[in-house]
């Protein structure tokens, strides 16, 4: 949950910048305790990388950049696997969660560039860990920038977009209802359904390969003064995301089952193809809550394995659909402190 943008429509211009065709990727050294990862590339080289998601033929991403001063808060880029031929698809204001739509010369994104081109601030360090809920619409546009079409919005939080394989069906996170709850809703932004109602965070949702159900991070709080720190927070549009579980419900909403229960911060799930297993993201390892490290577990809670042991932050996993690579924002290899970029690997199951 990042980013920002404001848009070349206005001018009627494309925002689609193209960069050197050439290979940038680099070879990282993989560690004999990683035995899921082989082959593993760097495709980014300075700034806050992350998000980044396949197309639906493997052969592109699409991720979210900061890189001060030229690139202030997060806007939407596109890049081959191999790290060549990257492209500025946005274009001012905060974006967050690009991704592409199977089938069409398409992305999906969140924007608040209707609320004008300067990135929103920062929250305020004073409040500990948050994040601040910007006040997101949902866009579309083509591959290269242009042609940028609202899809959905409410004066609020409206993020978290990412699509069916299928293309029929995209899922979000949104605040139209005074909560922050997951809602579905067709391609063509109709039919817009509410699939959670418990109070706290429901987000990051993902569809299974087969389009039958929905992997998602929650936060439910249960104790009197956890659940008036949450509305106290949300009245700010901020979250305080310091303890999140794994769930997955049907595409209906219905039979929601919570997969992790290990007292940590899991966030960033998705469904392995064989719709078997969850890869996801947590500090559950770290007692300072510092790290973050990939997991893998089945869908019914069992077999919870690490997949990542480096000493940095390691997140946003996904598959491409076949199984085969697995892309991951991570801060090994940085340059600078602080720096996050896009790794490549194959996936040896």
């Amino acid at each position: 949950m990042r980013s920002a943008l404001l848009f070349c429509v206005m001018t009627a211009l494309s925002c689609g910048v193209q960069s050197s065709s050439e290979s940038v990727a680099r070879t990282y050294p993989a560690s004999p305790d990683e035995r899921h990862l082989a082959n593993i590339r760097m495709l980014t080289n300075g700034g806050e990388n992350a998000e980044a998601y396949f197309s639906e033929d493997g052969k592109r991403l699409v991720f979210q950049k900061t890189h001060p001063p030229d690139v202030p808060c997060d806007q939407i880029y596109t890049m081959k696997v191999d790290g060549s031929d990257v492209r500025k698809i946005s274009n001012g204001g905060r974006t967050t969660c690009g991704y592409f739509h199977p089938g069409r010369d398409r992305i999906v994104y969140s924007s608040t560039h209707h609320t004008g081109a300067a990135c929103p601030p920062p929250p305020d360090m004073r409040m500990g860990y948050v994040w601040a809920l910007y006040d997101y619409d949902i866009y579309t546009a083509k591959e290269d920038g242009s042609d940028v079409h609202k899809l959905f919005g409410t004066s609020g939080y409206d993020a978290e977009a990412t699509i069916s394989n299928d293309g029929r069906k995209i899922v979000f996170t949104s605040t139209r209802d005074g909560d922050l709850d997951i809602y579905v809703m067709d391609a063509d932004g109709g039919n817009v359904r509410r699939l959670t109602t418990e109070v706290g965070y429901d987000g990051g949702a993902f569809f299974s390969a087969d389009g039958t159900k929905i992997v998602y991070r929650a936060q439910h709080p249960t104790e009197a003064k956890d659940v008036e720190d949450f509305k106290r927070l949300l009245a700010q549009r901020l979250v305080r995301p310091t303890q999140l579980d794994i769930y997955v419900m049907n595409v209906d909403g219905t039979e929601k089952r919570r997969v992790t229960n290990i007292g940590a911060a899991s966030f960033a799930p998705f469904f392995h193809p064989n719709g078997r297993q969850i890869i996801f993201s947590s500090n559950v390892h770290d007692p300072r809550g510092r790290n973050f490290d990939l997991y893998l577990v089945n869908v019914d809670g069992s077999g919870l394995e690490r997949v990542t042991t480096s000493d940095v932050f390691d997140g946003f996993p996904m598959f491409s659909r076949d199984g085969r690579k697995l892309v991951v924002a991570s801060n090994r290899g940085a340059a600078k402190e602080g720096e996050t970029n896009i790794f490549i690997a194959d996936w040896i199951q």
